[in-house]
């Protein structure tokens, strides 16, 4: 398997790319939906609530993490998780910039 070559593009392209692949999954997506509509901290329902299997949950949940867009807090022997607004805020910010470089472009193009 050849290597992504991360390294030849700017820290903002890789960025965009992490955060393309996050949503490129409906269980993150639904994951991050569920955070939303609740409000608060989710301590361990979301098996009942997305429907996958513990383990499945988990490794969505720690691609959530790794990116920030959620944060957990260890609660006994559960750990809860919300979204982290500060990083979800600046990501929307880097997306915003991304998507909307239309607007700016000409239109006489092909």
């Amino acid at each position: 398997m050849g290597l992504a070559k991360t390294e030849m593009f700017t820290d903002q392209q890789n960025e965009i790319a992490l955060f393309s692949k996050v949503f490129g999954h409906p269980a993150r997506v639904s994951i991050l939906q569920h955070l939303f509509k609740i409000n608060a901290c989710v301590c361990g329902d979301l098996v009942n609530e997305i429907g996958l299997a513990q383990p499945t949950i988990s490794q969505h949940l720690k691609e959530l993490r790794h990116l920030g867009l959620i944060k957990g807090n260890v609660e006994g022997t559960s750990v809860c998780y919300c979204i982290h607004t500060e990083n979800w805020t600046k990501m929307k910010e880097t997306m915003l910039a991304f998507l909307n470089q239309d607007i700016a472009t000409n239109e006489n193009c092909c």
